[in-house]
């Protein structure tokens, strides 16, 4: 397995830009809602089948973990899934597993409820700055759980019950682990300054699918009220709405014309006026979103001329994930942006790579990067550091003039299933090639 990693590792991506891209493309599934509905999967000893399961590094790595836990799992189909987790045989995780992806965390929360103990190493992720695990931690306390913390977060329980918890920081991971394991404790949780992204709601809707009973969802006071045992059932996994973004910016600054497929347009509401303000304009069907081709990207200037800025925040303000991106179209727009990510110190440390292919870009301090465009960008050496920096370096390598040539690409696997493939069929060239 660790041969396979370093081979994934190892791979590049080699693209040719300037290249608009033109045709459809199908949303894939939410990486972000997959990982905790797998990890949700261990509060029920009946079959669970997943539809729309993206095949990504991420989300295979939940599988394995699933399965060391002594869970049945099956691929039914290219994303389907059938879990059965009748016995969990462990509550160990494996380190050097739970080492590849953050969301090995949030086995804990389930682990608990099941069995009443959990033993779990450090989680791994991106490395985009201090990622707290502290609301984790306090609100599993709460919940009535013991943990020790040494080189593994070894927790035990007498039995969960329910609590009332405010979350010191609206943290995704801390609300889905939080309301896993509440869904099985007796009395009733209220989870204040939970987060509401789209992915916790769509793990609120599985589980209340599943015979939990959870009241606010999509609101930041989630009220869960413990029940005995969940039933099994079918599910589709929501599409990911940081995918349909990443594509949008991809259209936009290569002047194609794409439409994508399968879109909860509702969870583009806080993502399309910042695009806007980029210049992006697109059309809105009912599940679907079109690029049209040949735009002329401007950056609207706030009122008086004032340089206008994009800053993220927990939903429904800005994503966080879309920063990277919304950096790199803005590199292809004319005019001044402020781009401002509040929520990870390291997020932004990966400009001096578009720089190095002509973008123009002051990087203030960790969090604030002034972009002025739009700018010339030339073909690079490049590597990936994180997900989210993989897809903006791939958006500014499609409209770059020249050959790129991107290595890491493991990380762009870890959120974007078959990448290049599906870019290909919209007429990019992109090869994956040893690195």
């Amino acid at each position: 397995m660790q041969t396979a990693v370093a081979h994934e590792l190892a791979e590049a991506f080699v693209i040719e830009g300037s290249r608009p891209l033109n045709g459809r493309i199908t949303a894939a599934g939410n990486k972000n809602g997959a990982l905790p509905i797998l990890a949700a999967c261990l509060l029920s000893e009946e079959p669970i089948v997943l539809h729309n399961l993206p095949r990504i590094r991420d989300a295979q790595t939940m599988v394995e973990l699933l399965a060391g836990l002594g869970a049945e799992v099956e691929w039914c189909g290219e994303n389907v899934l059938r879990v059965q987790a009748g016995s969990v045989t462990t509550a160990e995780l494996d380190e050097e597993l739970a080492s590849r992806i953050r969301a090995s965390f949030l086995l804990a929360g389930p682990l608990l409820a099941r069995t009443g103990s959990a033993s779990v190493p450090p989680p791994g992720g991106d490395v985009i700055g201090r990622r707290r695990l502290d609301p984790h931690i306090h609100a599993l306390e709460q919940l009535g759980v013991e943990i020790e913390i040494g080189e593994r977060y070894e927790m035990r329980t007498a039995g969960l019950r329910g609590a009332s918890i405010f979350l010191d920081e609206a943290s995704v991971m801390a609300t889905e682990n939080t309301v896993m394991a509440a869904s099985l404790a007796p009395g009733e949780t209220v989870i204040s300054n939970a987060a509401c992204e789209p992915h916790i709601q769509d793990l609120c809707r599985f589980l209340v699918h599943l015979g939990a009973e959870i009241d606010g969802i999509g609101s930041n006071v989630l009220r869960i009220s413990g029940v005995e045992g969940l039933r099994g059932g079918e599910w589709r996994i929501a599409p990911e709405h940081i995918e349909v973004a990443s594509f949008i910016g991809l259209a936009a600054v290569t002047g194609g014309d794409v439409t994508i497929d399968s879109v909860r347009v509702e969870d583009l509401a806080p993502i399309l006026p910042a695009f806007e303000r980029l210049g992006i304009q697109v059309e809105l069907g009912e599940a679907s979103v079109r690029v049209p081709p040949g735009q002329e990207l401007v950056i609207q200037d706030d009122l008086g001329g004032q340089i206008p800025k994009i800053e993220d925040g927990p939903w429904p303000a800005f994503p966080a994930d879309l920063t990277s991106i919304a950096l790199a179209v803005a590199t292809q727009a004319r005019g001044t942006i402020l781009i401002f990510e509040k929520m990870f110190e390291n997020r932004l440390f990966f400009v001096d790579k578009l720089v190095s292919m002509g973008a123009r870009i002051i990087l203030c301090d960790p969090h604030r990067a002034v972009v002025t465009g739009p700018a010339k960008l030339y073909g690079q050496r490049l590597t990936s550091p994180d997900i989210r920096a993989g897809m903006a370096m791939l958006i500014a390598s499609l409209c770059a003039e020249g050959t790129s040539t991107i290595g890491n690409i493991g990380e762009i696997d870890r959120g974007y299933e078959r990448i290049d493939e599906r870019l290909r069929a919209l007429g990019a060239r992109i090869d994956r090639v040893e690195g």
